[in-house]
């Protein structure tokens, strides 16, 4: 997200933010394992450190998903992407954004930000190579102007990795 859209972004519904904080107790008495939540006064984004799972290309590497929840959240997904320096993975592309379509066209109000992360963890520890998607380029730079890829039309086709 942009500044911009930062700064504009909606206040959460009450059910988006009772259903957040519900969440957030949860994770506290059971996170997901090799998740952190990086504390913060600010209920509508999350910083979570991912370590990658032992016997994987990922293993003993650390990297950060933020997680931006939209104010009708669990009705909508929220915008999840890796922060710099984002893995090297064939669904991932440089500049965070993920392709897994479970943030997208396959989202469900019944996922949870555990369940999310347990997706992602499980697309990287599948993984049996380090790169990026090979249009990489293109795709990053078409999102120069802070483009979100919840705008982006998906093509979700390799079951693979």
């Amino acid at each position: 997200m942009t500044a911009s859209s930062v700064s504009s972004r909606k206040v959460l519904s009450k059910i988006a933010s009772n259903r957040l904080q519900k969440e957030l107790t949860e994770w506290q008495i059971n996170p997901p394992s090799g998740f952190t939540h990086k504390v913060t006064d600010n209920l509508q984004r999350w910083v979570i450190e991912v370590n990658g799972a032992q016997g994987t290309i990922y293993a003993n590497e650390k990297y950060q998903l933020q997680v931006d929840f939209p104010e009708n959240y669990p009705m909508e997904a929220p915008q999840v992407i890796f922060l710099h320096p984002a893995p090297l993975h064939p669904h991932i592309y440089s500049n965070g954004h993920i392709c897994l379509d479970i943030l997208y066209d396959s989202w469900s109000p019944a996922m949870t930000v555990g369940s999310i992360c347990i997706s992602i963890l499980s697309m990287l520890s599948s993984s049996t190579v380090k790169e990026r998607p090979e249009d990489n380029d293109r795709y990053v730079k078409n999102c120069r102007n802070g483009r979100s890829p919840k705008e982006t039309r998906w093509w979700f086709h390799d079951d693979k990795v």
